[in-house]
């Protein structure tokens, strides 16, 4: 895309959304890494299925993940507000 050719506000709008693309990248790669180590950290070798310990262990992993994302997310938008 030849940005020289758009109005400056197209050009904000075309740099919002590449930011905004970028932002939902990470955060898509965060709970992709959440349930990975979240995964590996709780689950025993129990079978199929998780026991209530390790149910509490992925709920409480989680938690720890997505408060961490909440912080995240809250830097990048005033980031974003800021340029």
């Amino acid at each position: 895309m030849d940005l020289s050719r758009l109005t400056p506000e197209q050009r904000q709008a075309v740099m919002v959304q590449a930011q905004q693309e970028a932002n939902e990248q990470v955060m898509r790669a965060m709970v992709e890494k959440m349930v990975s180590a979240c995964f590996k950290k709780c689950a025993g070798t129990s079978g199929d299925r998780l026991d209530s310990r390790e149910q509490s262990c992925m709920a409480s992993c989680q938690d720890r993940y997505l408060d961490t994302r909440a912080q995240v997310q809250e830097a990048l938008q005033k980031r974003q507000a800021n340029s």
